[in-house]
């Protein structure tokens, strides 16, 4: 069974990073921490712990809940979200940045995050 994180969770993380947390919208923090667990006429939209990693990610990145810290944000909670059910990740640094900003920019979809995550799991 999958654990998720929820938006409580996120927030917490956030607090972890060690900025002053605002959050700019609630809703689309939210969105992002209900986002992985999403499911469609009962089947899970995202089948996979990869793909539902990655959705976590691009939701925080490119939804910008915060008013600074999303980059962090989004990589902290996918490995956290991947450590909660059991998985490791082993990215290295500047790779794990290249990909959240990639992200960001809209030049990688979650599936390319996914693949890369099984890459470093």
């Amino acid at each position: 069974m999958t654990r998720y994180l929820t938006t409580e969770d996120l927030f917490d993380i956030a607090v972890e990073l060690g900025s002053d947390v605002e959050v700019r919208d609630l809703g689309l923090l939210d969105g992002a921490a209900h986002r992985p667990a999403a499911t469609v006429f009962g089947d899970d939209t995202y089948p996979d712990i990869h793909l539902k990693a990655a959705v976590l990610l691009e939701s925080i990145v490119r939804g910008q809940p915060l008013t600074d810290g999303n980059e962090r944000l989004s990589w902290a909670s996918t490995v956290v979200f991947l450590a909660l059910n059991g998985i490791v990740v082993t990215a290295p640094h500047d790779d794990a940045y290249d990909l959240v900003i990639a992200v960001a920019q809209g030049l990688r979809s979650p599936e390319d995050v996914a693949a890369l995550l099984r890459d470093w799991c």
